[in-house]
C-alpha cells in the first residue's frame, strides 16, 4: 500500500453525493448516512455478517466502509511506518487514539488505499466528505498525519478498501432480502466491541440475532 494510492481521489469515487443528507431514509429511498445490516442468508462470503456504514447512495450507485472486520495482522501504527509517515522508533510515541484506532477491511473494492470514516470535528478542505449526523470521510495521507501528531478527529477508524454497488444494484439486493438498514450511531460505528456490533445492529431494529437462521424455511 503506497501513500501515493491512497491520495486525494475520493471526491472522484463519492463524488459529492452526500449534500443533502437527513438522517432517516431519505424521500428518494437512498441510505446515505445510515448502517446496512448483511441478513444472515448472504451468500457472498466478502460480505457474510457485515455492517456497512453508508457513505454515498443515489442514482448513480452506491459507497460504504464495512465497520465490523477487522484488518487482521495490520495495526495502525505498523501502517504509518510502512508508509514513511512515522519512523519505526516513533511508534511508542504515538498519541493514544492513535495506537489504538483500529483498522478495518472497509471492502473487496480498491483494497490498497486506505479511507478514514471519522467525526466531523476534523475537516481537510476539498479532501473531506461530510456525510451525516457527525460523521465524515477522508482519504487522504494528512488525515493519517494529522492522527499520528495527536491534531486528527476523536473518533476514527481507518478502512483499507470499500464496498461499491453499480446503480440500481443496492436496492435489487435489498428487495431480495439481501440487507436490512437502522440508523447509525457513534458506538456502532466507532466501538471496539467489533464483534458484537453485527448482533447490536439487529437488536437496533428490534430483530433477536438468535432467532434468525441460514434455514429460510425456519427464520
Amino acid at each position: 500500500m503506497s501513500a501515493e494510492g491512497k491520495e486525494g481521489r475520493t471526491r472522484k469515487s463519492v463524488g459529492g453525493k452526500g449534500a443533502s443528507l437527513g438522517h432517516h431514509v431519505s424521500d428518494d429511498g437512498y441510505l446515505d448516512g445510515r448502517l446496512l445490516i448483511a441478513m444472515p442468508v448472504m451468500s457472498d462470503p466478502r460480505f457474510e455478517r457485515s455492517v456497512i456504514y453508508m457513505c454515498a447512495h443515489s442514482s448513480e450507485g452506491a459507497m460504504g466502509i464495512i465497520v465490523n472486520r477487522p484488518a487482521g495482522s495490520i495495526d495502525f501504527p505498523g501502517l504509518l511506518v510502512q508508509l514513511d509517515i512515522i519512523e519505526t522508533a516513533d511508534q511508542i510515541k504515538l498519541p493514544e487514539n492513535a495506537e489504538m484506532m483500529k483498522v478495518m477491511k472497509g471492502g473487496p473494492v480498491d483494497t490498497g488505499r486506505g479511507f478514514v470514516l471519522h467525526s466531523s470535528d476534523f475537516y481537510i478542505h476539498d479532501a473531506t466528505l461530510h456525510i451525516d449526523d457527525g460523521i465524515s470521510l477522508t482519504a487522504t495521507v494528512d488525515i493519517l498525519k494529522a492522527i499520528a501528531r495527536g491534531a486528527g478527529p476523536k473518533h476514527a477508524i481507518l478502512a483499507l478498501g470499500y464496498a461499491g454497488w453499480a446503480p440500481g444494484q443496492l436496492e435489487n439486493e435489498i428487495q431480495h432480502n439481501g440487507w436490512l438498514h437502522c440508523d447509525a450511531d457513534p458506538d456502532l460505528i466507532f466501538g471496539d466491541n467489533v464483534d458484537e456490533k453485527y448482533g447490536r445492529a439487529l437488536r437496533k431494529i428490534g430483530i433477536d440475532p438468535g432467532m434468525l437462521s441460514n434455514d429460510a424455511g425456519h427464520a
